[in-house]
This record gives C-alpha cells, sequence and structure tokens, in this order.
C-alpha cells in the first residue's frame, strides 16, 4: 500500500474535501433530507463527521485500514464516507442486497477492519464478517454482544490525515454479472479526476443541487457524495427510491442534477407528466438507454446526458449532452476529459471508426488494480489500457457507441452475434419497450439467439410478430429462435440487465419457427 499522504509522482499532498469547503463556505448548504427538508449546512456537516471520524477512531480505525459499510442511502452513510476520508481510511461499501455467502466472500476479499452496519443488515453483518461490526443505529444485539453501538462510543483524538492522489479512497465491487466480483481499487485521485472531467461535460455552478436516489454501495451514488463535496455543492439525499416522490423532490428543492439508471428515469416520467425545468442534467447510466426512453425526453424537454461508466473507471468514460443524445440515438457521447478510448480488434490492434472491437481506455479515471488479485489485474490491462469487456465503435465524428460486453457474444453455426446489435433491431419495432438477447445452449447450432421482450404498454405483441419484424432485418443466424415476454427486465441493483435471469426465463420457451 501506498504510504499515507506522500505523492508518489501521483500529485501533491491535499486534505479532505469536506474539510476543505467547510473552512471556505461554512454556511453552504451540504445536504437536505428530501422526506422532512431537514438541512445541513457545510460547517454543520463537517462537525458531525467530526464526531463519526472521532467515534471510528474509538473503535480502532486509522490511516490505510479499510472500512466496510453495510447499509442503503442515508445520511449516516454520508457521514461515513467523509469519516473514511478524515480518517485515511479506505471505504469499502458492501451491497446491503446480496446474500450472505457472497457477502462473507466479499467481506474476506476485502479484508476489513470494520464494519458498520445499521438495523436492518446487522444481522447479516454479523454473521459474516470476522472483523468487528458497529451499527449506526441502537444494536438490537441479533450478533449478540460482539455488536457495538456506534454512538456509545465517546470520540477518540485523531490526527487528521493528509492525502495524495495515489491513495487508496475506496474498494467497490464489480457487478459480477459476468463472473465472481473483484474488489476494484480507486485512488483519490481517481475520484477528483472523474469529478473534474464530469464537471467540464456536464457543467457545475456555485447553486448546483445533485439529487441523490441511487444506493451509495454503487459508484453512481457514491459519487454524487464525493463530488458534491469537491464542488461545493448541495445533495438532496431520497432515502429509498421512489418514482413520484424523486420527481416531487426535484420541483420542490430546486433540484439541478440527478443520476439514474433508464427503468427509474422512465419511472418517474409515468409517475409525473414532467419534471421540473430546473433540472440541466440527467445522468443516465448503469444500462442503455432505449430509444423510445430517449425519444420521450425529447418530448417532454428533458436534458438527458446518455453515459457509459464502469466502477473500474470510476464512472463516466463517455458522455452525450443531450443534442448529441436526440440527433444521434443510440450513442453515449465522446470520452471525457483525459479518458483515451481505443477500439481493439480480435487481434489486439486499434480499429478504424466504424468497426466494431473491445473498448479499451485509459487515463487519470483508470482504478489502482484489484485488490489482492494481481494475476485479475494483469490480465485487464494491455498496451492500450483497460479492457473494459464491452464491444462497440466509435463513428466518424468520434462518437462511441457500445453494443454489448464481449464475453455476452453468441456464436451459433460457428458465427459471431453481438446481442446489442439484435436488441437494437427489437427496439425498432414500434410495439417493443424494450428487450435483452442472450445465447442458450444448441444441440445443433451450439448456440441459438434467445430474446426476452419487453412490450409497450397495452400492445398484444406475439411472438410470429418479433420473428417477422426481423426477417428483413437480421441474418437468418441473427434472429431469436426463442422468443419470449415479460412486463420488465430483470436487473441488478445497479441497473444492469441481470442476463443469468433472462435466461432462466428462456431456457423452456417453445422455439418459434425461424431459420438459422
Amino acid at each position: 500500500m501506498t504510504e499515507r499522504g506522500s505523492s508518489d509522482g501521483f500529485g501533491a499532498e491535499t486534505d479532505d474535501w469536506l474539510a476543505e469547503r467547510a473552512r471556505t463556505a461554512p454556511e453552504a448548504v451540504a445536504l437536505v433530507e428530501a422526506d422532512d427538508g431537514t438541512e445541513w449546512t457545510y460547517a454543520e456537516l463537517d462537525a458531525a463527521v467530526e464526531e463519526t471520524a472521532g467515534r471510528l477512531a474509538a473503535l480502532g480505525v486509522r490511516a490505510g485500514d479499510h472500512l466496510g459499510v453495510l447499509m442503503e442511502t442515508r445520511v449516516a452513510f454520508v457521514r461515513l464516507v467523509h469519516a473514511a476520508m478524515r480518517l485515511g481510511g479506505v471505504l469499502v461499501p458492501l451491497n446491503a442486497r446480496l446474500a450472505r455467502p457472497e457477502l462473507r466472500r466479499q467481506a474476506a476479499v476485502a479484508d476489513l477492519t470494520l464494519l458498520v452496519c445499521e438495523t436492518a443488515t446487522e444481522s447479516d453483518a454479523a454473521a459474516i464478517s470476522e472483523a468487528p461490526v458497529a451499527s449506526v443505529d441502537s444494536p438490537e444485539r441479533a450478533g449478540g454482544d460482539a455488536v457495538a453501538a456506534l454512538r456509545e462510543r465517546d470520540p477518540a483524538d485523531f490526527e487528521p490525515a493528509s492525502w495524495s492522489r495515489a491513495d487508496p479512497q475506496a474498494m467497490l465491487f464489480t457487478s459480477g454479472t459476468t463472473g465472481d466480483p473483484k474488489a476494484v481499487e480507486l485512488a483519490m485521485g481517481n475520484f477528483r479526476a472523474s469529478a473534474t472531467a464530469s464537471a467540464f461535460r456536464l457543467g457545475v455552478t456555485p447553486d448546483d443541487s445533485w439529487l441523490l436516489c441511487l444506493s451509495m454501495y454503487h459508484m453512481g451514488g457514491l459519487s454524487v457524495v464525493l463530488r458534491s463535496a469537491l464542488y461545493g455543492t448541495t445533495v438532496v439525499l431520497q432515502e429509498g427510491f421512489d418514482a413520484g416522490a424523486a420527481a416531487d423532490a426535484v420541483a420542490e428543492y430546486g433540484v439541478t442534477g440527478v443520476s439514474l439508471v433508464p427503468t427509474m428515469l422512465r419511472r418517474m416520467l409515468d409517475a409525473r407528466e414532467s419534471l421540473a425545468n430546473s433540472l440541466r442534467f440527467v445522468l443516465l447510466g448503469g444500462a442503455p438507454a432505449p430509444d423510445e426512453l430517449i425519444s420521450r425526453c425529447e418530448a417532454r424537454g428533458v436534458p438527458v446526458h446518455p453515459t457509459y461508466g464502469m466502477t473500474e473507471t470510476a464512472s463516466q468514460i463517455a458522455t452525450a449532452r443531450p443534442r448529441e443524445a436526440f440527433g444521434h440515438r443510440g450513442t453515449v457521447g465522446r470520452p471525457l476529459l483525459g479518458t483515451d478510448l481505443t477500439v481493439v480488434g480480435a487481434d489486439g490492434d486499434p480499429q478504424p471508426a466504424g468497426e466494431t472491437g473491445e473498448l479499451v481506455v485509459s487515463g487519470p479515471t483508470v482504478m489502482r488494480g484489484y485488490y489482492g488479485d494481481p494475476e485479475a489485474t494483469a490480465e485487464a490491462f494491455g498496451e492500450y489500457g483497460l479492457h473494459t469487456g464491452d464491444v462497440g465503435y466509435r463513428d466518424e465524428a468520434g462518437r462511441v457507441w457500445v453494443l454489448n460486453r464481449r464475453t455476452d457474444r453468441i456464436i451459433t453455426g460457428g458465427e459471431n452475434v453481438h446481442p446489442g446489435e439484435v436488441v437494437e433491431v427489437l427496439r425498432d419495432h414500434d410495439a417493443v419497450r424494450d428487450a435483452a438477447v442472450v445465447g442458450l445452449d444448441d444441440e445443433e447450432w451450439g448456440e441459438r439467439v434467445a430474446a426476452l421482450v419487453v412490450p409497450e404498454a397495452g400492445e398484444n405483441l406475439a411472438v410470429e410478430d418479433v420473428v417477422a419484424h426481423c426477417e428483413d432485418r437480421l441474418a437468418g443466424y441473427k434472429r431469436p429462435r426463442t422468443v419470449a415476454f415479460a412486463d420488465e427486465l430483470p436487473r441488478t441493483a445497479s441497473g444492469t440487465v441481470e442476463r443469468e435471469a433472462v435466461r432462466e426465463r428462456l431456457r423452456d420457451v417453445r422455439d418459434p419457427d425461424a431459420e438459422n
């Protein structure tokens, strides 16, 4: 581990971001609780974080230690994020929706010093952690006396940490949709570079406020808290996503920005006729944005910014502004400032514009590596940077188009099929709202193309309609041989299509009569 506060050629030492804002703008509003309007100025939040950091120090947390957090988005989580930075600790958010076996493995991989939970996660925390456990609530003692009450600890004295950009700040686990999740180790410089590049693309003003309704154990939620402290802007926090309440919060608090996955945005537009005109940007990521959703945003004046990013790059890689998103349906725009993106072919060489290949990225937002897994880290990097595992291309203007993950490629009868291409064709059907395409085992062809289709509300879509729609739009081997319908696509907590769940729904479906 890099010595805390050493520059290591990566940048000079710096104070923690919240402390800096409390010094320069103590009366500015740092945090608003959407449910009841409770406000925290930067001075008030700073004082609360100082107390939390002291209590963590009393439990033995020191600079360089790994502080696990197992809870949903709430003010206590925000305090822990900043307290970890004040102490010089490495924040390790764990997904509160995971089952115990997966949580247990992640906790072991992360080498936790302390795991902080809440009432709802106390029993899981006690069951999965070999490290001490503390609750931000009054413990129910589900795990026995081993669960400490954080608020009952008298704050201990500690020396605020100094940081360099090379110091590890957080470890987040990958979603695990393509295998066992890995612990992504991100330095303070990764988060700072991401926040800076995002500000250049989205624009930031002193009066901005960002609605936080994503889970903070995912990059999309955590980045809102960190970026807002760096910018000196306001976080409007909603505990648990409710589409109507989220839309109302935008209007009530004059929210200027929000991060969402497509399903969340669609539900907000379903719940309310329109979103407040205070919005300057809706950062839309976590899953591909259907053309239909982009069209609804254009019609309603929603400033949607489709984005492509990943945990390994501290969030955004490329982001489209609204004019680009509306004029070029499906693009995620151009790479952000400082990010180099190369499309690499099967031979490892860069591809020209318009040619499909794996997306490879490099730049100051790219992770240090996978914690405790040098083999996976070495495998992830190549001549042109981090191999994302995603397939796509860049057009002549430099815009990025993401089709699907390389590992999702379907090989049927010796032919390669990129699911993203099939999904695009299916979404072109007027009665189709969304779709997911996967490969299923096939005795004759090795794999066959299968599609789970979400019809538009009120549409009576038949398998024959889908098959006929694909006949003159896709080569025979690319056409879905198995088709089923669903009200929604199964997704992970971060909004990514849960491909194994899609396969399970499709495995017992009768095949339509289509050629390969």
